[in-house]
């Protein structure tokens, strides 16, 4: 405990942390003041109430619980970052495809400009389309809700929409520039952990004749988080040797044999297959919901039910393989080693490398896509085991994974910070996964 403080203290004494820390929780603030802002001629009080009596673990439910509550408050910023990122991933796909995306993508921070200005256009137009929606088979799905429905109101609340997605962006964007970590992620991460303590509250209050069954949740719940800390954080490190420079006539001693490690990641896709998995299962989920609500067409309509998880665990699978192949291109790895000299003991340089890392990188793809979809799945064994829907979300899916993967990003640029001021790190005896050591690569 006492070198839990003197960290906290340490923290503090880094002006440019501190500073960062303070921007970063400001603008945290903000958003979360903005998600209890109601659309102009939208009765709150009726909401809260649907809300309330509402079915957490359907499709409203996961959505709020990324917005942070937003979604089901009808508020400005309803539509939350969502659009940003579905936009982000349109971008990314069509690099693969577009040549023209492709060559601003090798243009470096004037091509990243170009793309980010591309991502903003396409984040509007994607609002524009999903704000009526929202409108229509959310909010005035609800009796009541709307208190004067005009067609200058639908107007107001698709542009109010459209500008609370834009402003939610613009905040992750000045935290990624002024704060800590990653804007856009720290925004869906808040949002989600706004939910835990809600949810906690009612599994308590639902098994209070029963505390036993508690502990034996929360136990469980800190095993999942372990696990995925760990295939999180989890790499194969590829041994590399660099092969001798000459600096001025000398040999540079520090790089003559030395062994490096080129980290392969074992789960290189991140959150995106469920994200691509999720979007995919929720067209017939929304299409049975807009209807009667019944768990028809082959039980598609259940979140919770045996097909749903079984084609969703298979979607994961399937598209880690596809990100994962986004992600890392074994044939410019290789090139990039042949021309800095470096090699894999045992492979020859070139083609050969090659063709060993894509071998190496589809093994390593397998285990690490299974555990996505066992994590993908886990709320519907959670709520079968008796936790209840609010509950159950967190033990398994893309909120954990998400809260699993920001925490550990925003807590490596902390420690970063230390380390530079001459400052122990966060863990004694321990570092957090992505500090290089003298003997590892980060890339190449």
């Amino acid at each position: 405990m006492k070198k839990f403080f003197q960290t906290l203290q340490n923290i503090w004494k880094v002006e440019e942390l501190r500073s960062r820390i303070l921007v970063t929780l400001g603008l945290i603030l903000i958003f979360r003041i903005g998600s209890f802002i109601v659309l102009p001629g939208v009765n709150a009080t009726v909401l809260a109430e649907a809300a309330q009596n509402a079915d957490q673990g359907g499709l409203a439910g996961l959505l709020s619980l990324l917005s942070g509550g937003a979604f089901s408050n009808a508020s400005i910023l309803a539509l939350g970052i969502m659009p940003y990122i579905s936009a982000s991933i349109i971008m990314q796909l069509l690099g693969m495809a577009v040549p023209a995306v492709q060559k601003m993508q090798n243009e470096g921070e004037s091509g990243r400009n170009k793309i980010n200005n591309f991502t903003r256009i396409l984040t509007i137009i994607i609002c524009a389309f999903q704000a009526p929606s929202y409108i229509g088979l959310y909010v005035k799905s609800i009796n009541g809700s709307i208190v004067n429905e005009t067609p200058l109101w639908w107007v107001q609340s698709v542009i109010l929409l459209i500008a609370g997605t834009m402003f939610a962006m613009w905040l992750g964007e000045r935290i990624t520039d002024k704060g800590v970590g990653n804007g856009i992620s720290l925004l869906i991460t808040v949002g989600i952990l706004a939910n835990l303590p809600l949810s906690f509250i009612q599994e308590v209050t639902t098994k209070s004749d029963n505390p036993i069954m508690i502990i034996v949740e929360l136990v469980m719940f800190m095993v999942i988080v372990m696990a995925t800390v760990l295939i999180v954080q989890g790499v194969r490190k590829v041994p590399m040797n660099v092969a001798k420079r000459m600096a001025g006539g000398r040999t540079n001693v520090a790089e003559q044999g030395a062994r490096q490690y080129l980290p392969i990641k074992v789960n290189a896709s991140g959150v995106m297959p469920i994200i691509f998995a999720q979007a995919i299962m929720t067209v017939p989920l929304m299409l049975l919901q807009s209807s009667d609500g019944t768990s028809t067409f082959f039980g598609l309509g259940d979140m919770y039910g045996f097909t749903y998880n079984l084609i969703l665990f298979f979607l994961i699978i399937v598209f880690t393989y596809f990100y994962t192949a986004i992600m890392i291109n074994p044939k410019k790895m290789a090139d990039d080693m042949k021309r800095n000299g470096s090699f894999i003991p045992g492979v020859k340089p070139g083609e050969a490398t090659a063709e060993y890392l894509d071998q190496l990188v589809s093994r390593i793809t397998l285990p690490g896509s299974i555990f996505l979809g066992l994590i993908a799945i886990i709320p519907a064994f959670a709520k079968v085991a008796g936790v209840t829907d609010g509950f159950a979300m967190f033990y398994g899916g893309t909120s954990l994974l998400i809260m699993v993967a920001v925490v550990l990003d925003t807590l490596q640029q902390i420690e970063s910070y230390l380390l530079n001021r001459h400052y122990d790190g966060l863990m004694e005896g321990t570092r957090v996964r992505g500090r290089r050591t003298q003997g590892e690569m980060s890339g190449i």
